[in-house]
């Protein structure tokens, strides 16, 4: 099942699942942004630790692609090219409608009724990080079906390296665009409850690829070319 974060761990794991978790929350949020340094001291001395932990924990989240490692630089949170985002929102359009085929004959009631829930909570919300977090949830959600491996982690690893700039698209759409983004959703749900999977991924698809075409006119929002 399409999971967000690894399960909990204990013992010597314990404390760099517990610097992964804080890291994880603060690259999402915005919190920590494209391009910024990770300093493995200053989050040592942060949680009282040694640095072990926390390498590990960056190397965790680099798997997730939330981080990246780089020789005698230490850790930053990925800064994209257009170029790379216009790729990974390609191979975000082609891979998420697999996995929400996949998905789509294990979903019970309660994960449909769940997910009209989700939907209710995005159409009253009003700040860009709510509607981020929903929106997340909500599409994850409606690919826990998938059990087939590595597609369900990968699609959550694609999710992760675009959360920077799904956050600049609805940004820059504000809130008098929000209408097609539920529309969309609307359109997706009645598919997902039809156990339609041909009418669902096309939705998908195309709810994939307006955001990717939307970004490609604001190039100020990306990093330098490589």
């Amino acid at each position: 099942m399409l999971k967000e974060e690894p399960a909990a761990a204990s013992g010597s794991e314990a404390a760099s699942e517990r610097v992964a978790k804080h890291l994880r929350a603060q690259i999402l949020s915005g919190a920590i942004g494209p391009g910024e340094r990770i300093r493995q001291e200053d989050i040592a001395e942060q949680f009282g630790l040694s640095r072990l932990p926390v390498r590990e924990a960056l190397r965790m989240l680099e798997t997730e692609g939330l981080t990246e490692l780089q020789a005698n630089k230490g850790a930053r949170v990925p800064h994209l090219t257009m170029s790379e985002v216009d790729v990974i929102y390609r191979m975000r359009e082609s891979l998420e409608p697999l996995a929400l085929a996949e998905s789509l004959p294990l979903l019970d009631a309660a994960d449909i009724d769940r997910l009209e829930s989700i939907q209710d909570r995005i159409e009253d919300n009003t700040d860009i990080q709510g509607f981020l977090d929903l929106d997340r949830e909500f599409h994850l959600l409606s690919y826990s079906g998938c059990t087939v491996e590595p597609l369900s982690s990968y699609v959550v690893r694609l999710w992760n390296t675009t959360q920077h700039y799904r956050r600049a698209f609805v940004a820059l759409s504000g809130p008098g665009r929000m209408w097609i983004v539920n529309a969309e959703h609307r359109l997706l749900l009645d598919a997902i409850a039809r156990r339609d999977d041909v009418d669902a991924g096309s939705i998908l698809r195309g709810h994939i690829r307006r955001t990717r075409i939307e970004l490609t006119q604001h190039p100020d929002i990306f990093g330098p070319d490589k």
